[in-house]
């Protein structure tokens, strides 16, 4: 879970960045990977924003979730999307979810002193769904059925423990992407916001839902 609060030592002054949360998700459908995030932006006790994205596509076949700092968060979005380009072009051959989490640890383990203050998830599409949970400080966890970050973990797991299944098609998937976020913005400060992002990524590449099919799920919550 993000919201830590790390401390830096300048001299004699002591700087604390504000803590930060949100609730993000990624699990496996049967051809499948499915994310979905709640779209509140918060700094401290304030809402800053409600209609906030927090999943990006890196490329045709691999998103990423975030929690944590949003200069931070962006930033490594920024060195995936440029890394991700290299890769392709040096070895002719689509970047996977593994090798992107892999090379996201190598960031985050190598900043340790300075640390990037975020939680992804990575999910992507290869021979096979692929989901990955990489913890702030460079720990690689392949998922099997589900991966959650930010504030809203407890909440959201809740809801993912009592009621994933193996093998469950695009549209299950959704809907239980959108009961697990919703947990969470109704129990979780610092989750919330106007709607529900989610994105399914198979075969076909990187989707984003439209809202008015995110809708549909959510009227049924």
């Amino acid at each position: 879970m993000i919201y830590l609060t790390y401390a830096y030592f300048f001299g004699d002054l002591l700087v604390e960045d504000v803590k930060t949360g949100t609730t993000t998700i990624g699990l496996k459908a049967a051809n499948a990977i499915v994310l979905a995030a709640d779209q509140r932006a918060s700094m401290g006790h304030i809402a800053i924003d409600e209609d906030a994205e927090k999943i990006y596509e890196i490329t045709k076949h691999v998103a990423v979730t975030n929690a944590g700092n949003v200069g931070d968060s962006l930033t490594i979005i920024r060195f995936l999307r440029s890394q991700a380009k290299l890769y392709e072009l040096a070895r002719e051959e689509k970047m996977t979810a593994k090798a992107m989490s892999t090379f996201i640890s190598n960031i985050l383990n190598a900043n340790r002193y300075y640390p990037f203050i975020v939680q992804l998830v990575v999910g992507g599409m290869a021979e096979k769904p692929e989901l990955f949970e990489i913890t702030p400080f460079g720990g690689v966890v392949e998922k099997n059925d589900y991966a959650v970050s930010g504030s809203g973990t407890e909440l959201a797991l809740s809801t993912l423990d009592s009621q994933y299944k193996k093998g469950m098609n695009e549209n299950e998937a959704a809907l239980l992407a959108v009961k697990a976020i919703t947990a969470g913005k109704r129990r979780d400060i610092y989750s919330g916001g106007k709607s529900i992002t989610v994105v399914v990524i198979d075969s076909r590449g990187v989707r984003f839902l439209p809202k008015n099919e995110v809708e549909k799920f959510i009227s049924m919550v």
